[in-house]
């Protein structure tokens, strides 16, 4: 039965070499601007709804790179050391780059996808009082939706809540009822974003799990389970908690799930066209 244990951290291959060395830059860059500019760096390079202010095309790269903490980035840069040589060594340095940014990016549109089933209701009844103007439209929605805004945002808006109950007619107060609503729909749509490289990550882990099926693998570095089981279980496992859909967890599973896709989806075209190995 094959064994496979990380030999130490000497073994890095180029491209496992430069991800590592870029991701601790970007760790450090976002530190050094948010503590001496007051510059939030995952407001410009984590990933964003595409109908946010704040989305660019070039963050389906850049989120990769971008960590929300160092147990974060420790994790996640430990995983793609362990599992990611054992695949740079076997597959080279061009195949390897092309997976982990072909996950990476992968994971970023599951995870929008997964973002879009959870938020259109919602924008479409913001949309739906804008354009009519309802106050029935805005009293249901009010039943149904907590504010994600500043308390003097939301005393304010409470001001002119109350101005339309004593006089639904008042136009001003109803304009300023549907300004706040176009201005909070970019501040929803701009609180949805995902960092990290887990969805490379993730990748990774169900290619080394297709390439070495029966290599062990140490839980806790004391229970052995073979990679294959190891992968199908942790797949099961992101599955059930991205359905379940716990947002304290904080946890962008379906993220996680889209690398596992579309490193699966890579895998086989490349096994199809007869250049997996």
């Amino acid at each position: 039965m094959t064994q496979f244990r990380p030999t130490g951290f000497n073994i890095l291959p180029p491209v496992v070499k430069n991800i590592l060395i870029i991701n601790a830059l970007f760790f450090l860059a976002t530190i050094t601007f948010d503590s001496v500019f007051r510059v939030d760096l995952v407001r410009y390079l984590g990933l964003h709804y595409p109908a946010a202010s704040h989305f660019n095309p070039y963050q389906f790269v850049t989120y990769m790179f971008m960590h929300g903490g160092f147990a974060h980035l420790f994790f996640n840069m430990f995983a793609l050391w362990m599992f990611g040589n054992a695949l740079e060594n076997v597959w080279g340095a061009k195949r390897f780059l092309i997976y982990y940014f072909v996950t990476g990016i992968g994971a970023g549109i599951i995870y929008l996808i997964w973002i879009s089933v959870q938020i259109v209701p919602t924008v479409g009844s913001i949309d739906s009082f804008i354009q009519t103007r309802d106050l029935d439209i805005l009293n249901t929605f009010l039943g149904e939706h907590r504010f994600r805004v500043g308390q003097s945002e939301l005393i304010s808006f409470n001001n002119i809540l109350t101005r339309l109950n004593v006089d639904p007619e008042n136009r001003e107060a109803l304009q300023a009822a549907v300004n706040f609503m176009t201005n909070y729909k970019q501040t929803y749509l701009n609180q949805f974003v995902v960092i990290g490289a887990s969805g490379s990550v993730f990748g990774i882990l169900l290619a080394f799990g297709m390439m070495f099926p029966n290599s062990l693998l140490y839980i806790y570095f004391a229970f052995p389970i073979k990679a294959k089981y190891f992968v199908i279980a942790y797949g099961a496992l992101e599955l059930i908690s991205g359905i379940m859909d716990n947002p304290a967890d904080n946890v962008a599973h379906f993220a996680h799930l889209g690398g596992m896709l579309f490193g699966f989806l890579l895998i086989k075209y490349w096994k199809k066209k007869g250049i997996f190995y």
